[in-house]
């Protein structure tokens, strides 16, 4: 029988049980009797979660891959319950800083009022080096992250966003492991929906929506939760995050 598993129990084992920053992987790709080894960086993020799944299946744990790609989660570890213990796949090149989406701002600001459940997903982020002579792949970290704790204020936006052609089109990580920022990462899930909010008056695109956001999202939070969240205003706490 296959069992369930929390984000936080696979973690643990695939760095002490399974050793996984002590591997080494490649891409191959068979066509007829040609192979050829894979060594391009932009497709390791759906290559490795690709893995993850064929190592859960393997490991008999139970759990669902999302039938929507593009939507959130990537995996559901509790089949049971499509509401609890969302699992985002997440990778990136550790020679660089990280570039994944995290959400589509638009999306997340609406999807946050449907399915609040979603600030609860956690983010199993691979940070992987790649060979360019031989396309050989080794994990040099791996991290188990709440989204409050790989985003924080830029200079000119209170959220770490993807700005292109002057829209905001996505919510991007930080340099979260970095040592040295000019500003830290959110303290805690709180100040990210301030900071969340704040962005969401300052974007055009919705500006609209501002006004009524908070009432909102709090509403379908106690009626998820059973209980009532409190969110700072950003400008009473945005110095906290100034160094």
């Amino acid at each position: 029988m296959a069992n369930l598993i929390t984000a936080r129990e696979l973690y643990k084992i695939l760095i002490l049980n399974y050793r996984i920053k002590s591997l080494t992987g490649c891409v191959n790709f068979q066509l007829g009797n040609i192979s050829v080894g894979v060594k391009r960086r932009d497709i390791m993020g759906e290559v490795i979660q690709n893995w993850v799944s064929e190592w859960l299946g393997q490991s008999r744990i139970d759990f669902i891959e999302n039938p929507l790609p593009q939507k959130p989660p990537d995996i559901y570890l509790n089949p049971g319950n499509l509401r609890s213990n969302w699992l985002e796949i997440k990778a990136f090149n550790r020679d660089e800083n990280p570039r994944f989406s995290i959400a589509a701002f638009n999306f997340f600001v609406e999807d946050l009022i449907r399915r609040p459940w979603h600030l609860d997903a956690d983010y199993l982020i691979f940070g992987y080096t790649m060979n360019e002579d031989t396309g050989d792949l080794i994990i040099k970290d791996l991290w188990l992250k709440k989204i409050w704790e790989i985003t924080k204020p830029m200079s000119n936006w209170p959220l770490t966003v993807q700005i292109r052609h002057g829209v905001l089109n996505e919510i991007r990580p930080c340099t979260w492991y970095a040592c040295k920022t000019h500003t830290k990462v959110f303290e805690s899930l709180e100040d990210f929906l301030a900071a969340f909010e704040a962005t969401i008056y300052q974007n055009p695109g919705t500006r609209s929506k501002a006004r009524s956001w908070r009432k909102r999202f709090l509403r379908s939070y106690r009626k998820h939760y059973g209980r009532e969240i409190e969110i700072p205003y950003w400008e009473d706490i945005s110095a906290n995050y100034k160094r």
